[in-house]
């Protein structure tokens, strides 16, 4: 079922989400609705509160190209991580993010190039991933919403000035 998207300036996505307890069917159905929700709106990863659960729930899917050269993202392809912690984080790199949260907005950020992560599934097996491409980069976006934090805060001051200018026009126009 594809859920709502919270928009800033939402002030649930200032949340700190709470710790996954139970590995429930409550739980495996949320994450079956954001991979519906994300893939509706054409996104590669989505948090939990961003569909207005405050739970340390993520999901991300990277487009692999498939035969016609499209980005393919099969649900079996849906990285599921709860309850995620950073062990390591090293380097620096920029890349240019965008957010579900914040449509149709993007701009470049500065993160750890390579992170070292440690999650559960769905069923609440414990996993170690690593990466220094791509999904690095999606890990730490996603993670900094479970703590209430969206990418445009990592934005320099006048950068950030210059989108909440855009962004309250936009609001209005709308």
């Amino acid at each position: 079922m594809v859920r709502e998207i919270v928009v800033y300036p939402d002030k649930r996505l200032k949340l700190v989400s709470k710790e996954v307890v139970s590995f429930d069917a409550e739980l495996h159905t949320l994450l079956d609705d954001m991979y519906d929700t994300m893939r509706a709106k054409n996104g590669v990863g989505l948090a939990a509160i961003q569909v207005g659960v405050d739970i340390r729930a993520l999901i991300i899917n990277i487009p692999q190209e498939n035969a016609e050269g499209e980005g393919d993202q099969p649900k079996e392809n849906t990285l599921e991580m709860i309850n995620p912690v950073i062990l390591e984080a090293d380097g620096r790199e920029k890349f240019q993010e965008g957010c579900l949260s914040v449509p149709g907005y993007y701009e470049d950020v500065e993160r750890a190039k390579h992170v070292k992560v440690q999650y559960y599934d769905r069923e609440g097996n414990p996993h170690t991933i690593e990466d220094d491409d791509f999904l690095a980069v999606a890990m730490q976006h996603e993670m900094d919403h479970l703590d209430g934090k969206v990418f445009i805060e990592k934005l320099s001051f006048l950068k950030r000035k210059k989108f909440e200018k855009e962004w309250a026009k936009r609001l209005k126009e709308a």
